[in-house]
């Protein structure tokens, strides 16, 4: 079952078929349960839809925050040790990659969010920009994990690497982060095999892929969630992004107007451009 927000309202698609739903987007993250409350507004919807418009989506988020993960796959850790050694940070990163701690930082506010078929930004004082596909985690208020979406953490890599403390000027600006389509719901984890592909184009040419599966994540996303929830409230829930395993190599950097594709198995693909 995925849910998708639209310009008309929320669409639940199960089994081949949209219903539009009386059902807020955020009711659904207020929800003790989502998946149930979406079943009760299924049930009382109106007659389906034949076919999805994606003109008419919208980014998949109403009032709920973005967070992410950092350093949680082991090619993570190399090329944010490889990035920051000029500065004298590089064992740093090795250090937060071994920690029971992991590292959160905030993202993303919703208006700074972009949906797919809209653009992603590179910051103009940046000269080393890329992206990062993630997965990211639909989590309710009270902490629970009821879907799963794509998400690009847009990163300037020479500002990180600078110092670690600049980390909030590389990660948090105007178009930054993107998530997209829509939201799987599903009470079950993901398969440790689900793959999440980054494929980048310019000028219809292929410029970067790379592929990545769920086994190569060091963490466990429940406990990414309490770690976030731990000392924090989150009344209309959040979404939270649990790193990378694509890197692209240190040579490359996006440009204006570059295609990004990031697909995640069974999860949906998201579609940037830059702009």
């Amino acid at each position: 079952m995925k849910l998708y927000r639209t310009r008309g309202g929320v669409l639940v698609e199960d089994a081949g078929q949209l219903h539009p739903v009386a059902l807020s987007w955020d009711d659904v993250f207020r929800a003790a349960d989502p998946r149930a409350a979406i079943e009760a507004a299924k049930k009382a919807a109106g007659p389906v839809r034949a076919a999805l418009d994606e003109s008419e989506l919208l980014p998949p988020i109403g009032l709920q925050e973005v967070w992410a993960a950092g350093v949680t796959y082991y090619r993570s850790r190399d090329a944010r040790m490889e990035e920051s050694r000029a500065a004298g940070g590089g064992d740093f990163y090795a250090l937060v990659y071994e920690a029971q701690r992991p590292e959160l930082f905030f993202k993303a506010t919703p208006h700074r969010v972009v949906g797919s078929g809209q653009s992603v930004r590179i910051r103009r004082d940046a000269r080393w920009n890329v992206p990062e596909a993630e997965l990211v985690l639909a989590v309710n208020a009270a902490g629970r994990i009821f879907g799963y979406t794509a998400g690009n953490d847009m990163s300037s890599r020479d500002i990180e690497g600078e110092n670690p403390l600049y980390l909030p000027q590389a990660k948090v600006y105007d178009g930054s982060c993107a998530l997209g389509p829509g939201v799987l719901v599903s009470s079950e984890p993901l398969d440790k095999d689900t793959t999440i592909s980054l494929r980048i184009g310019r000028r219809g040419q292929e410029v970067f892929k790379g592929d990545t599966t769920l086994a190569q994540l060091r963490r466990a996303p429940t406990s990414l969630v309490e770690y976030l929830y731990r000392e924090a409230s989150f009344p209309d829930g959040a979404f939270l992004m649990t790193g990378t395993g694509i890197i692209p190599p240190s040579a490359f950097t996006l440009h204006a107007g570059d295609e990004i594709r990031i697909e995640i198995a069974g999860v949906g693909r998201l579609t940037n451009t830059v702009a």
